[in-house]
């Protein structure tokens, strides 16, 4: 079944009544799982990947009879994504829902999707998640601590979002001052372009843009609608300046003490939902500048060729080359064509 907006919102409000109502399962006995695990992310319970890692982790608990028992806390719940890192290396968070490009600080050849202006469109962006670029970030991801399921779910090419004026040129984004996550080669990219980047975790994005604290930011149309950004941010423009997946992985010790049997179910049920959500995504977003539109967002499409220009002129795309490496370079250029 594939997620139009009104299906998410609906499947968004069960989620939500059925964390209200989880405590119900305290009358079961304290032992029937064998493994209960906990699993956390900041996207918002509406994001199609929640509900899909939902239903995925609703199937894992009932083929094996009650024996793997996942829980998903949304909305930051168990922390911002920088603390449910460290909570994961560390042993203390079995799950997460894991955007590769957030090790960069420990590994910089996991910012390559970072890359402004790199893919011309979702062909290259699957030939390499599904391929050896894709397969070389998880084995990178793995040595860090977090096994990724093989199938990358969709976050979206992302957006830029400003409370003042849409972006229509390289000079629009001069001194702006940007929320970005903490992702070393989107912040790079936005200072080639010659903004502010102000680092900020996800789940303080909404009141950053509210107080003023930023002037924008950039993300996802689907985020930008189930965070309610719309709220505070009045124009949007379409530059597709970066796309981003996020993995649903496991923290490399909880991993390793599941059973193969169970290491099974849930690579079968986790990269099926990630296919699934795949389409969930390309749905749901044809009908999102429509409906942000109906709730007062004003869009704009800029010509990308003065950004990526902007960018040579800096050298941003040698210093990226020069940053994640040889290999992610070479294996970003199989895809994408030269950049550098």
């Amino acid at each position: 079944m594939k997620l139009t907006r009104r299906a998410l919102l609906k499947r968004a409000s069960i989620a939500a009544a059925g964390a209200v109502a989880s405590p119900a399962i305290l009358h079961w006995p304290a032992h029937a799982a064998e493994f209960a695990y906990k699993c956390g992310t900041a996207l918002p319970d509406g994001h199609p990947m929640c509900i899909r890692g939902r239903e995925a982790m609703a199937k894992i608990k009932d083929e094996s009879g009650g024996r793997l028992d996942i829980t998903l806390y949304t909305n930051s719940v168990l922390g911002q994504d920088t603390a449910m890192i460290s909570q994961a290396i560390a042993g203390a968070l079995e799950m997460y829902f894991l955007p590769i490009d957030l090790l960069a600080p420990k590994n910089e050849a996991c910012g390559i999707f970072g890359v402004g202006f790199a893919f011309a469109g979702y062909d290259h962006v699957w030939e390499a998640m599904d391929g050896d670029l894709g397969s070389y970030l998880r084995g990178i991801a793995g040595d860090i601590g977090f096994h990724c399921m093989e199938k990358c779910p969709d976050h979206g090419f992302r957006e830029i979002t400003m409370k003042s004026k849409p972006i229509n040129t390289p000079d629009d984004l001069k001194g702006i001052k940007i929320r970005l996550p903490v992702a070393p080669y989107l912040i790079a990219l936005f200072k080639g372009l010659g903004a502010s980047p102000t680092p900020i975790n996800f789940g303080e994005v909404y009141s950053a843009l509210q107080t003023g604290l930023v002037d924008g930011q950039e993300n996802p149309l689907i985020l930008i609608d189930t965070a309610k950004l719309y709220e505070v941010q009045k124009y949007c423009s379409i530059t597709n300046h970066v796309w981003a997946g996020i993995h649903y992985s496991f923290a490399n010790p909880y991993w390793q003490k599941l059973p193969a049997d169970l290491q099974l179910l849930a690579e079968k049920h986790f990269n099926a939902a990630a296919m699934v959500e795949r389409e969930d995504w390309q749905t749901m977003t044809k009908e999102e500048t429509a409906n942000l539109t109906g709730k007062g967002m004003v869009f704009n499409t800029p010509d990308v060729r003065p950004f990526q220009e902007v960018l040579k002129k800096a050298g941003f795309y040698e210093d990226m080359q020069k940053k994640s490496g040889d290999k992610a370079w070479a294996l970003l250029e199989k895809y994408v064509g030269p950049l550098a």
